[in-house]
């Protein structure tokens, strides 16, 4: 497994959910960490039980990150490099969803879900790239979800359409960086016990822990390049992937 200490991941949408269990989990394993979200003060909150100045303790650093501004990933990645000097992993994690039907999904909101699930991810890539190509070692994991490997009868049919988008983009980037050191993984789970899925009517019972997903994710990033995992499909019940 490889050494991380002294490496920097950043993570998107981190205040919360998925994304607040993979700061709490990769802090816990060594990595520094950039967090970025839209809503500072609950990030600030979320962070506060690991976040430390001692010395000997990985940092951590909060920044405002707005998926829907152009300039926003450029500007977090810039922010990231004054406070931690590198940049070693990248994960997009931020998302919107929408259960709307096919007749009650409205140009509006399938923009909203291109622009965030979609082009946010591509817009942090293309920012963090060139220092995870310098990192020898980067990686990025795109969390994106079952309903971007297949569509689930009726059920968000403009959710489903933003995360195959995501990931098309996800597999661009895995063969385009390969060469440089770089590995990809697409993380996809089906329902996760979060407040993004409370209001989906699902059995709490049968869902997936963010905790459980992080540590896993975890786990993959200390793989070394020689075991890269392209996709990681997370279910708690069958599923029918065509």
């Amino acid at each position: 497994m490889r050494d991380i200490t002294g490496s920097v991941a950043m993570i998107s949408g981190a205040n919360r959910g998925i994304g607040a269990a993979l700061a709490a989990a990769l802090h816990a394993d060594g990595w520094a960490l950039s967090l970025g979200a839209r809503d500072l003060s609950s990030l600030e909150e979320s962070a506060a039980a690991y976040r430390t100045d001692s010395s000997g303790t990985p940092a951590v650093s909060l920044h405002h990150y707005e998926v829907t501004d152009r300039a926003g990933a450029d500007r977090w990645t810039a922010e990231t490099l004054d406070a931690h000097g590198r940049v070693d992993c990248l994960i997009n994690n931020a998302g919107v969803a929408s259960t709307d039907t096919l007749d009650e999904l409205t140009e509006e909101t399938l923009d909203l879900l291109w622009e965030v699930n979609a082009k946010g991810p591509f817009r942090m890539i293309r920012a963090a790239l060139p220092h995870l190509r310098r990192s020898g070692e980067g990686r990025i994991v795109n969390v994106i979800s079952m309903s971007g490997k297949r569509v689930r009868g009726t059920f968000a049919p403009g959710y489903a359409m933003s995360k195959h988008a995501a990931m098309s983009l996800h597999h661009s980037v895995r063969h385009e960086t390969f060469g440089d050191g770089i590995r990809c993984t697409a993380v996809c789970p089906g329902y996760v016990q979060t407040d993004m899925t409370a209001e989906f009517g699902v059995d709490p019972s049968i869902m997936i822990q963010a905790d459980d997903l992080a540590h896993t994710v975890a786990t993959i990033l200390r793989l070394p390049n020689t075991a890269s995992v392209a996709e990681l499909l997370v279910t708690t019940e069958p599923e029918t992937i065509a």
